[in-house]
């Protein structure tokens, strides 16, 4: 999807999350926070701080673009989660948190699609 975004030098916001918290892999400084080089920002692009997890960031960042008014569309495949225990203590698979963030935003948050679709294919 970059690639076809910069082809068509179409307006280009990298996205990353920057953690606070001391353990994780997301606060600046750790690997888990550097942009992998294949989707790194060239000069020029804007980096803004949100985040690339399903039921976290991505979750947050839809949701107010969605009660903001605006009309939002996320790639499915273009974010990703980890597995965890549910309020509860069962613990869900990442391929199942990840499905059930996407059904809380489609519809009334945003428009859920795959990135092939994003790009016409």
């Amino acid at each position: 999807m970059l690639a076809h975004w910069r082809f068509h030098q179409w307006p280009i916001i990298h996205v990353r999350h920057d953690s606070r918290d001391a353990r994780s892999h997301y606060r600046p400084g750790q690997p888990g926070n550097a942009f992998k080089p294949e989707t790194a920002p060239l000069p020029g692009e804007t980096v803004m701080v949100a985040g690339v997890i399903t039921n976290n960031s991505v979750e947050s960042t839809v949701r107010m673009a969605g009660n903001l008014g605006f009309s939002t569309w996320l790639a499915e495949d273009a974010c990703f989660t980890f597995g965890r225990p549910d309020w509860n203590g069962t613990w869900r698979t990442a391929e199942e948190v990840h499905a059930s963030s996407l059904a809380n935003l489609d519809g009334e948050y945003c428009t859920v699609i795959t990135a092939d679709a994003v790009l016409g294919k």
